[in-house]
């Protein structure tokens, strides 16, 4: 049975390292699968793979065909999605507080809401 939690629940879809980055990513800006393999923490090719199918099946990401041949597809935020935007900001901000030499996020990114973001997107 599946814990009536809503932490334990939330942490089962975003609960891993390679998700959190995805949807970091994701608010930064990219948007295909090869921008994803450019980050820095250089995530393998079947758990981007993976973490992008469960955030699509979980309505967090949309997938949109952007090239027919050959079949090219680039992955946005649904507003489910974007409403992850205040847990992503939350973690920055508690890492640029307690952990020396983490980076700053964009002012713009770290200040907006996810109707904010949405609508940047547009």
């Amino acid at each position: 049975m599946r814990s009536p939690c809503p932490l334990a629940n939330a942490l089962d879809l975003l609960g891993d390292r390679w998700t959190l980055l995805v949807l970091r990513d994701l608010f930064m800006g990219k948007r295909r699968f090869g921008d994803f393999l450019e980050s820095p923490e250089k995530i393998a090719t079947n758990i981007l793979s993976e973490r992008l199918r469960r955030l699509e099946e979980a309505g967090l990401v949309e997938k949109r065909r952007y090239q027919e041949r050959p079949p090219r597809e680039e992955y946005r935020l649904t507003s489910r999605g974007a409403e992850t935007l205040p847990i992503i900001q939350a973690a920055v901000r508690w890492a640029n507080r307690h952990i020396p030499d983490t980076w700053q996020p964009p002012e713009s990114l770290a200040s907006m809401t996810p109707e904010q973001w949405l609508k940047s997107q547009s």
